[in-house]
């Protein structure tokens, strides 16, 4: 090779390294080999599940904290990496069982076998002692949509009995509160909420898969074990004695009893005329309690703005995951939640060492927060939004990421929460420069907006983008991801088999955090506020503190 093209070579090379450095401050890459680590290493079972208040769960806020500080962060509380969360734990005794009375005879059912039960109230015991059975339909009181299934009952000393989900999705009426999209008032957290304020002494949700969004064995993973709380004021005596889920299959034995059918009895719940309907039987149950309180902890690395650091831009994932469980059938005990969320806190710590490897400090402060006990009940997050360590009114936005995808690239991204905020035009910007899309939600009807810790922001008015990968790929197209999705659900989600795969393809998930970046880092050098759609309610709470903020 002569000298002249040597030159010519090196010229285009340094040219290339050149153009790839001016490059990485707004377009990184991001390393799956680094991702895959991470997830491998939170998913282990050194780690036994990543609950809170055990030691996997301290292992796991140490090695992330060790990951931001490597990345190049500071610590974001006052010189430390944690912020401390009170919790309670209530912990039921294994051989719990549930009598239901009046049905001819006597029915026991065991805890987990057509019954999962608990109680949120801070004591050693609560009880029921032939509390009646009432049918209380969608168990929803909602004046702007002209409903009230409690109209003229007095609940009290009674258990309430309730169907999953809202009328909407039911008739999948778009006329009727919001169709097929899933309400807050559908959500399992709304309805035991609602029974309290009405004054019943237990409420019990009817499972169905489709319109609860999983299936019966994420009710018997999820509510069984140590249920944890954010340490309460008032012991929660204000809540239900006892909160739980029957199946539908027993439901529709309890109706029968009656001279209805299951089904009949979802009809009736959706006439105009519906009243509360006796079930002519009791439950009797009683509940003991191992209590703990104990401290978990978000752990928060900051990158400091250089110019307006009071104003920041927070990215977020949970931590934690289901733990441990001895009583488990079959030889593998631990909830490993590898897609659920060491993903999420994978991509966390990937976007960490990209910021912190700007060339220039970002004007506003970028916020990485791991929160904990999402699995709880969105407790983490709940305690940051009320105990910000950046004022709410001056977080520009929040970018979750929840159960990211581990099959490779996908066509375009779901936004879960579509057309609510302004977050989603930065993404479909971003994703335009892919050659993507980005798309609304296939499955409204499963409240995922309400299923994850962006939602505790949402509340307090601050615009949270949470998106994922979706099921159409490149190579399957929405065949395959539908069968993933249906796999993971059915044999996975919330399951021990949530395990690490090392065949994993994470380019899609590469690719996406790559979105989330640029999106971050548009907002940490703006001016620029995101707001709400016109017609979404926390956009009246985020007007409310707009004196607060430059750059309106």
């Amino acid at each position: 090779m002569t000298s002249s093209k040597i030159l010519t070579v090196l010229f285009i090379a340094f040219s290339l390294i050149a153009c790839d450095s001016s490059q990485n401050q707004s377009n990184p890459e991001i390393s799956e080999s680094e991702l895959a680590e991470h997830i491998k290493t939170l998913a282990s079972d050194e780690f036994g599940g990543r609950e809170p208040g055990t030691p996997g769960g301290e292992k796991t806020v140490e090695y992330i904290s060790e990951q931001f500080q490597e990345a190049g962060l500071a610590p974001a509380n006052n010189g430390s990496w944690y912020q401390e969360v009170p919790l309670v734990s209530i912990t039921l005794e294994p051989n719990t069982t549930v009598m239901v009375e009046g049905l001819g005879q006597p029915v026991t059912l065991q805890h987990g076998d057509n019954t999962v039960v608990w109680t949120k109230r801070v004591t050693d015991q609560v009880a029921l002692e032939n509390s009646e059975l009432v049918f209380v339909g969608y168990g929803i009181v909602a004046p702007e949509y002209n409903w009230n299934d409690y109209e003229g009952l007095d609940v009290q000393g009674k258990t309430v009995v309730i169907l999953v989900n809202d009328p909407g999705y039911a008739t999948q009426n778009p006329e009727l509160f919001t169709g097929n999209k899933m309400t807050y008032y559908g959500r399992w957290t709304y309805k035991y909420e609602e029974a309290a304020r009405q004054g019943a002494a237990g409420a019990i949700i009817i499972h169905e898969t489709a319109p609860a969004g999983y299936p019966w064995e994420v009710v018997t993973g999820s509510w069984t074990g140590a249920q944890y709380d954010l340490v309460p004021p008032n012991n929660n005596m204000d809540r239900v004695k006892v909160e739980g889920w029957i199946t539908h299959q027993f439901a529709n034995k309890l109706f029968q009893h009656i001279g209805m059918t299951y089904e009949e009895a979802k009809k009736a719940a959706l006439e105009d005329d519906f009243e509360p309907i006796s079930l002519e039987a009791s439950i009797s149950t009683t509940l003991n309690n191992t209590i703990k309180k104990t401290t978990s902890r978000n752990v928060a690395g900051v990158l400091e703005g250089s110019e307006r650091p009071d104003e920041s831009v927070i990215y977020m994932a949970h931590w934690d995951h289901l733990g441990t469980n001895p009583n488990l059938e079959g030889d593998d005990k631990i909830y490993n939640g590898a897609v659920d969320n060491a993903t999420g806190v994978a991509g966390l710590i990937e976007i960490a060492e990209k910021f912190a490897a700007r060339e220039e400090q970002p004007e506003r402060s970028v916020v990485f927060l791991a929160v904990t006990a999402e699995e709880s009940g969105l407790l983490g997050s709940k305690y940051y939004a009320n105990n910000p360590l950046y004022p709410l009114a001056l977080t520009a936005g929040v970018i979750n990421m929840d159960a990211m995808n581990p099959n490779g690239m996908t066509k375009g991204l779901v936004v879960v929460g579509y057309g609510m905020n302004e977050m989603q035009g930065y993404l479909k910007k971003a994703a335009a420069e892919q050659g993507r899309i980005i798309v609304p939600e296939p499955t409204p009807e499963k409240g995922f907006y309400f299923r994850s810790d962006h939602f505790n922001f949402a509340k307090k008015g601050v615009p949270a983008l949470y998106a994922e990968a979706g099921i159409d790929y490149v190579e399957g197209g929405k065949e395959r991801g539908k069968k993933l999705q249906a796999e993971y659900i059915a044999e996975r989600y919330h399951k021990p088999a949530d395990e690490y795969n090392a065949d994993w393809d994470l380019s899609g998930m590469a690719a996406n955090l790559k979105l989330f970046y640029q999106i971050g880092n548009t907002l940490a050098d703006s001016t620029v506020w995101p707001g709400w759609m016109e017609d979404v309610s926390f956009g009246t709470i985020r007007q409310k503190t707009a004196g607060m903020r430059k750059g309106d």
